[in-house]
C-alpha cells in the first residue's frame, strides 16, 4: 500500500513541485527512497556521447519548453516525468531510466520517478550549466593548458571550433572574436553581473545576453564533452530578436552583424547614450567630425561662390562615438601582369587610417545634398574595431573589393589620428591585433573565418566553423582581412607574443 499511495502521489503531479520529492508524506517509505536515491542501479547506462545541450530545450514530441527532461542514455529531450508524461513514456518503452531535468538540474530515475543523488553525476550538470569563479576568470589568459575532451579529442578552452547549422559562420566568426576579448569574456563568464539588470515587461532582447553568456561558458569551458559548441540557442535568439534580419539558413554579413549585436547588447544590458555598459567601457571610442555642405554640382560658379559664404555652407564640428571604425579601401582595379596574370594590388594599413588624421576630406552624399567631411579621433577605447569596407552595394549587385591590407600584427601606434589635446590626455595609444575575421570567395556567397590570438599561448588560431588548427602571424597578413580587433598596450602589459 505504501508505494502504491508513493506512486499516486508522485505520478499524478508533473508540475516543477515533484522534484521535491514527497518522501516526507511517505513515512515508512523514507528509508527506502533515500537508499534507492544514493544506489541507483542504472548509472552505468548513462551514454554521455551521445549527450549534447547546445540545441534548443524543448520536449521532442511535444515540442514545449515546460519541465523538460534529457534521457542520458540517448540523448533526446522529453516533457514531463509524471504517469503520461513523455518522458515515462519513453522510459518503458525503451528500457532508458536516468532522466535530468534542464531546468533545476536534478536527476531522477523513471519509470520509478525517484530523485538520484550521486556525485559522479557532476560533470554532466557542469556540461548543461559551467559556472566560473573568480579566481578561475582572472587566470584564463596566464596558461595554455591542453584539457581532454569526454570524446578523447584534446582542446584550449576559448580556441574552439562552432556548428555551422546551414549557413551561420557569417555570426560565427564574429562570437567567436569577442569570445577572445578578456574584458568582454569576463563580464559575461560571470552570470552574477547581469542576472540583476530589470528590464521592461515583454522585452525579449535580454535574451541575446543570456544566450551569449551561455555561449562564453560553453566555449571556455575547461570539462566539456566534445571539443566543438553548437550556437544553436544562441543564433536562435538573434533570429528572434532581430526580427530574421540575420538567419542561420541564409548568409549574412560580418560587419552588419556586429554592428546590430553590440548595440543591441548595450541596449539590453541597460545601457543608454549616456550611461555605458560592458560592451562601450570595452570598445566605445569618440572622434571630432568637420562637416562642410557642398553647392549642388548643377549650379553655376557663381551661385556656388555666393552659397558658400552663407552659413549653412560654413564647417561644422560635431562630437561622436563610436564602436568601431570603418575603413575605407582605395578603388584599385585589377591589374593583369604581362603574362595576363591577375594581381591583387596591396595598401598599407597606415594609408587607410588616414582618413581620421583631420586633413583628408572625402565626399559623403545623402539622396538630396553632398557633403565633405574630416575626422580626427579624441578617444582611443581599450580594444578598437576596425572595419575594413570591402563591399559596395547598389540597386543591382554587390562589388567586393579584393586589396590585400598590409598591417602589422603589433605596435601599431595610433597617436597621430588624435587631436592636439587629446594627445596630451591619452597615455597609450599602442595597440596590438587580437583577432582577424577574413572574408573568401564571392560577395553574397563566399565563407569567413576568423584568426585569434590565444593569450596565455601566445599563438595564433584559424577557427572556420569546426576546424580549428594553428597558424603562423605572416600568414594572417595575406588575407582578405574584413573586421579586426586591437587591443591597448597599457602599462604593465608585456608585448604580446607573435608566435613565430
Amino acid at each position: 500500500m505504501v508505494s502504491l499511495k508513493r506512486e499516486n502521489i508522485e505520478l499524478e503531479d508533473d508540475d516543477d513541485d515533484e522534484e521535491e520529492g514527497v518522501v516526507a508524506k511517505v513515512g515508512r517509505g523514507r528509508a527506502e527512497e533515500d537508499l534507492r536515491s544514493r544506489h541507483c542501479p542504472y548509472l552505468d547506462t548513462i551514454n554521455r556521447s551521445v549527450l549534447d545541450f547546445d540545441f534548443e530545450k524543448l520536449c521532442s514530441i511535444s515540442l514545449s519548453h515546460i519541465n523538460v527532461y534529457a534521457c542520458l542514455i540517448c540523448g533526446k529531450y522529453f516533457q514531463g516525468r509524471g504517469l503520461k508524461s513523455h518522458a515515462y513514456t519513453h522510459s518503458v518503452q525503451f528500457t532508458h531510466h536516468v532522466f535530468l531535468n534542464l531546468h533545476t538540474l536534478k536527476f531522477y530515475c523513471l519509470p520509478d520517478n525517484y530523485e538520484i543523488i550521486d556525485s559522479s553525476l557532476e560533470d554532466v550538470t557542469y556540461v548543461l550549466k559551467p559556472t566560473f569563479a573568480r579566481p578561475h576568470i582572472s587566470g584564463l589568459d596566464k596558461q595554455g593548458k591542453l584539457y581532454r575532451a569526454y570524446d578523447g579529442t584534446t582542446y584550449l578552452p576559448g580556441i574552439v571550433g562552432l556548428n555551422n547549422i546551414k549557413a551561420n559562420d557569417y555570426a560565427n566568426v564574429v562570437l567567436q572574436a569577442l569570445s577572445n576579448v578578456p574584458p568582454l569574456r569576463n563580464y559575461f563568464l560571470e552570470e552574477e553581473n547581469y542576472r540583476g539588470i530589470r528590464r521592461p515587461p515583454g522585452d525579449i532582447m535580454f535574451l541575446l545576453v543570456q544566450r551569449f553568456g551561455e555561449l562564453m561558458r560553453k566555449l571556455w569551458n575547461p570539462r566539456n564533452f566534445k571539443a566543438h559548441v553548437s550556437p544553436h540557442e544562441m543564433l536562435q535568439a538573434v533570429v528572434l530578436c532581430s526580427k530574421k534580419t540575420f538567419q542561420i539558413t541564409k548568409q549574412g554579413d560580418s560587419v552588419d552583424f556586429l554592428s546590430w549585436f553590440l548595440n543591441a547588447l548595450h541596449n539590453a544590458l541597460g545601457g543608454t547614450k549616456k550611461k555605458p555598459s560592458s560592451i562601450t567601457n570595452v570598445f566605445q571610442g569618440s572622434m571630432r567630425i568637420f562637416s562642410k555642405k557642398l553647392p549642388h554640382p548643377d549650379l553655376t560658379p557663381e551661385e556656388k561662390e555666393e552659397l558658400l559664404l552663407t552659413e549653412e555652407y560654413q564647417e561644422k564640428i560635431s562630437e561622436s562615438t563610436f564602436l568601431y571604425l570603418t575603413l575605407d579601401l582605395p578603388t584599385a582595379p585589377l591589374y593583369k601582369d604581362e603574362k595576363e596574370q591577375l594581381i591583387i594590388p596591396q595598401v598599407p594599413l597606415f594609408n587607410i587610417l588616414g582618413k581620421f588624421n583631420g586633413s583628408t576630406e572625402k565626399e559623403y552624399k545623402t539622396y538630396k545634398e553632398n557633403f565633405l567631411k574630416k575626422f580626427q579621433l579624441t578617444k582611443l577605447p581599450p580594444y578598437l574595431i576596425f572595419c575594413i569596407k570591402r563591399f559596395t552595394k547598389n540597386n543591382f549587385f554587390v562589388e567586393k573589393n579584393p586589396t590585400i591590407v598590409n598591417f602589422p600584427i603589433t605596435n601599431v601606434d595610433l597617436r597621430e589620428y588624435l587631436t592636439e589635446e587629446s594627445q596630451v590626455t591619452e597615455k597609450h595609444t599602442t595597440y596590438d591585433l587580437v583577432a582577424n575575421v577574413v572574408h573568401d570567395g564571392k560577395p553574397t556567397e563566399g565563407a569567413y573565418r576568423t584568426h585569434v590570438l590565444h593569450h596565455g599561448t601566445g599563438k595564433w588560431y584559424e577557427m572556420q566553423d569546426l576546424q580549428v588548427t594553428d597558424i603562423l602571424p605572416q600568414m594572417i597578413t595575406l588575407s582578405e582581412a574584413y573586421i579586426q580587433i586591437w587591443k591597448r598596450r597599457e602599462d604593465d602589459d608585456t608585448p604580446i607574443h607573435t608566435g613565430a
